[in-house]
């Protein structure tokens, strides 16, 4: 991750440089908080002789929090950059009833397994704003993402896990609708599909503007998707966010 944020603060300091009049008065923040709840979540390591299991209903998961910190940068009026951390660690335990094979290691039925779900999340966005006046705001661009994955199992004798970095490519789109001085409807989203997997992060938050700099909202954020990479990893999950989150113009 040391690496991921280097490259990170390279490029903030590329634009702090190139439109430093423009940057200092147009930057601004976004932090967010969330309890997260499991929809599904699909497993089978390796795709094509594991068991596919359930960290929802055969060990269950606990609800989690997630932080999220997005720092962004408006320059020449119209084109946006935005920096995104997005940690998230969701903890489970329960007693299989049937045995699973994960990682070629076999987990006992009737046995206690406790299970560790990381799914951190590096994004850069590139954003052109479209339309903004006093009712609707409308931009889309482009995201790179660098996922920092891992799924390990627990059990009374045996563990295993599967770790995964990996950069994903991502459609961004934002809307707003203001439709009063004071309140707003926001979307907020990246996703794409692909033969091999998908990818939705989407906000839908109402806003409070309390003043021209700050707004504070709340909402719900669904994160959805996976992979099925053939013979190697078979995953797919949907996490439920009841969120709050505040944007300040610094």
């Amino acid at each position: 991750m040391k690496k991921v944020l280097n490259v990170f603060a390279f490029c903030l300091v590329l634009v702090l440089l190139l439109f430093a009049d423009e940057v200092f008065a147009h930057a601004f923040i976004d932090a967010e908080y969330a309890m997260v709840f499991t929809g599904y979540n699909d497993v089978q390591i390796p795709a094509d002789d594991g068991t596919r299991f359930s960290l929802k209903d055969d060990i269950p998961q606990d609800a989690a929090f997630a932080p999220r910190l997005r720092p962004g940068f408006t320059f020449l009026k119209k084109h946006s950059l935005l920096l995104l951390a997005a940690p998230l660690t969701v903890y489970g335990e329960g007693t299989i009833d049937e045995d699973i094979v994960y990682r070629g290691k076999t987990f006992d039925a009737g046995s206690k397994v406790k299970s560790i779900y990381r799914f951190d999340s590096y994004r850069i966005t590139y954003r052109y704003t479209f339309t903004d006046n006093n009712q609707f705001s409308l931009a889309a661009g482009i995201t790179g993402k660098i996922r920092d994955a891992e799924i390990m199992l627990i059990g009374e004798n045996v563990s295993a896990g599967k770790s995964n970095t990996g950069f994903v490519p991502l459609i961004h789109f934002m809307a707003q609708w203001k439709f009063n001085d004071k309140y707003s409807m926001l979307l907020d989203m990246d996703a794409l599909a692909s033969p091999y997997g998908r990818a939705e992060d989407a906000l839908f938050a109402l806003q409070y503007h309390y003043n021209e700099k700050t707004s504070l909202r709340l909402g719900y954020r669904i994160l959805e998707g996976g992979s099925d990479g053939g013979g190697d990893v078979y995953t797919f999950a949907l996490l439920n966010y009841i969120c709050a989150g505040l944007t300040a113009e610094l």
